[in-house]
């Protein structure tokens, strides 16, 4: 095993000088990747309607998180001395992370075929689901900084908001509530909430495709976006709508 993956106090404080020596760069790189996110974006939000939802947020990686990921990866293998940068902070995917949420599925996707397009040499790696993905996760190197690796995630608002629940009591528990994360029982519920949020949401999806009056609101809507003319990015910006966003943590 790494000699400073343990959990020891010595471990938490060289995790704290490595990010220390790379926080210029990972603010960098937070701070670039969440604006060509967001300009990526302003074209759908735009076009949202009342009740849509797209929210971009972003975060720095905090220590004990960074080295949970290393000790994830370090169990169940052998230590190789001989590759020291395997176990280093850098070597993680996500030190800088922007979210974007969206609701409902069809801005999810919107949102996803942009980003894949404004970012087409980063490697996909979406959240593993039961039957299929979570959600949609890429990484990559922005031009602010070369030495660490970034990641942006697109999720389905209500998985986002699920995700608050569950990050503090199954995906990263405290030492009183590991039982409970390990549990058959408890993963069967976990099963069972993803599947009920994603029957709520395609359901919405259907219902929507269904009735004629949206139908009707969307082209009268499409017809006037053709006459919008935005005359500086600033103005883009600034009409981007600001609403609550689930805690970018995970």
């Amino acid at each position: 095993m790494c000699p400073w993956l343990d959990r020891s106090v010595q471990s938490k404080i060289d995790c704290a000088k490595s990010i220390f020596d790379l926080l210029p760069d990972i603010r960098r790189v937070v701070d670039e990747l969440e604006a060509e996110v967001k300009h990526c974006l302003v074209p759908i939000s735009l076009r949202l309607d009342k009740h849509e939802r797209l929210v971009v947020t972003s975060r720095v990686k905090e220590c004990e998180s960074a080295l949970d990921s290393l000790r994830r990866r370090q169990e169940g293998a052998t230590f190789d001395s001989g590759r020291p940068e395997l176990y280093s902070l850098a070597s993680l995917n996500d030190l800088a992370g922007v979210r974007v949420v969206a609701f409902p599925p069809s801005r999810w996707a919107e949102a996803d075929r942009k980003l894949r397009k404004r970012f087409p040499s980063w490697k996909a790696d979406p959240v593993p689901g039961y039957d299929e993905p979570l959600a949609s996760k890429y990484f990559g190197y922005c031009r602010a900084g070369d030495r660490i690796r970034a990641e942006f995630q697109i999720v389905p608002i209500l998985t986002a908001l699920f995700w608050e629940v569950e990050h503090s009591v199954i995906y990263k528990p405290s030492p009183r509530l590991k039982g409970v994360g390990r549990s058959l029982e408890m993963r069967e519920r976990t099963r069972d909430v993803h599947k009920a949020l994603k029957a709520f949401e395609d359901e919405f999806a259907n219902l929507i495709r269904r009735d004629p009056l949206a139908k009707k609101k969307k082209k009268k809507k499409n017809k006037k976006e053709k006459t919008l003319r935005v005359t500086s990015p600033e103005r883009c910006l600034s009409e981007v709508p600001l609403v609550p966003a689930p805690e970018y943590s995970r």
